[in-house]
């Protein structure tokens, strides 16, 4: 049986519910979680070929990371060297449609990832959105949130399916509220939902998690988000750039004693010190971001040395639905 055929099969099961209850996914013994979550994205989405299973529509701009020294002491990471490091960052809408409105909110949150290319051919990511916190704490959570979502229809109302899963996950809705509609790519700011360690030359280890700061952060009222245009994100990037380079401060929020690194809906305490590690600069657009977008891969756990993943369940299952979405949208001729 055919992924698309999966998808189907969960469709009709789900809408036929009367109550909240997921059914068993199809060969669920032969099928892990990662294959798991992209058939579930794409029950939600549909499929469209040539585009990510999530995150879907983007616009790739490229530019420089220039580390702080405060950087260097808290990881022996080579990001942190002092060497200026090119870079490649992909902005998206959320959800799997590549023709979405950037206002509508279904394109919420609004993703920033970033791939630094290091001296020796290596590369290492991180890859933000504009949660504050994440919505669910496991994989098999953000399966079902997909699957209950996709009883609804997109411009309706709520199936008691989706309601009851949303009463059951309260940290949904909760996370969500922290969103807004950005008036650029450029005017938000971005958050790790993920905690990782960073290790020192002394071997010390240090949780963290990573905040993408812009120069100002400008929402748009629901108002101002209605007039305007369907891609006017991914339009106004490279006006912007036009006129100059745009920068954000990449930073860390590190833990405090007794913070937990393994739930992502667990948001720690604002008082937490917060350390800049160093200066994004954006300078251009890519030549033909369309095409460049489906060539990249971005990897929540593709690190450098001192820097490792915590024990969050969802670093390995991104790590690997990334992998299958990608393979799904690039296949081997």
């Amino acid at each position: 049986m055919n992924k698309q055929t999966v998808a189907n099969t969960l469709a009709a099961a789900l809408v036929s519910l009367t109550t909240f209850s997921l059914p068993p996914l199809v060969n669920a013994a032969d099928t892990n979680i990662e294959v798991q979550i992209v058939d579930a994205l794409n029950t939600r989405y549909d499929v469209h070929p040539g585009y990510r299973s999530n995150h879907a529509k983007g616009i790739v701009v490229e530019g420089n990371f220039i580390p702080t020294p405060e950087a260097a002491r808290l990881s022996r990471s080579p990001l942190f060297t002092g060497a200026e490091l090119p870079a490649t960052v992909r902005f998206s809408d959320a959800g799997g449609l590549p023709d979405l409105h950037d206002a509508a909110p279904a394109a919420r949150p609004h993703g920033m990832a970033i791939k630094f290319h290091l001296p020796d051919g290596r590369d290492s990511d991180i890859v933000t959105n504009t949660l504050k916190f994440f919505s669910v704490a496991t994989p098999e959570d953000f399966r079902d949130l997909q699957l209950a979502a996709a009883t609804s229809p997109p411009d309706g109302p709520k199936s008691p399916q989706f309601e009851a899963f949303l009463e059951s996950h309260p940290s949904v809705e909760k996370a969500n509220a922290t969103v807004g509609t950005p008036a650029s790519f450029a005017d938000e700011q971005y958050y790790g939902i993920d905690a990782f360690l960073f290790v020192d030359k002394g071997g010390r280890k240090r949780a963290f998690r990573y905040i993408i700061a812009p120069e100002k952060i400008v929402h748009l009222s629901s108002d101002e988000a209605a007039k305007k245009s369907p891609n006017f994100l991914m339009g106004d990037l490279p006006q912007r750039l036009a006129q100059g380079p745009v920068m954000f401060h990449i930073k860390a929020q590190l833990a405090g004693p007794g913070d937990q690194t393994k739930d992502p809906t667990q948001a720690w305490a604002d008082d937490r010190e917060v350390v800049d590690l160093g200066t994004l600069t954006i300078r251009q657009t890519v030549p033909d971001s369309d095409a460049m977008q489906k060539e990249l891969l971005f990897l929540p756990g593709r690190l450098t040395d001192g820097i490792e993943p915590s024990d969050d369940p969802l670093i390995p299952a991104r790590d690997g639905s990334y992998k299958v979405s990608f393979e799904r949208r690039t296949p081997t001729p």
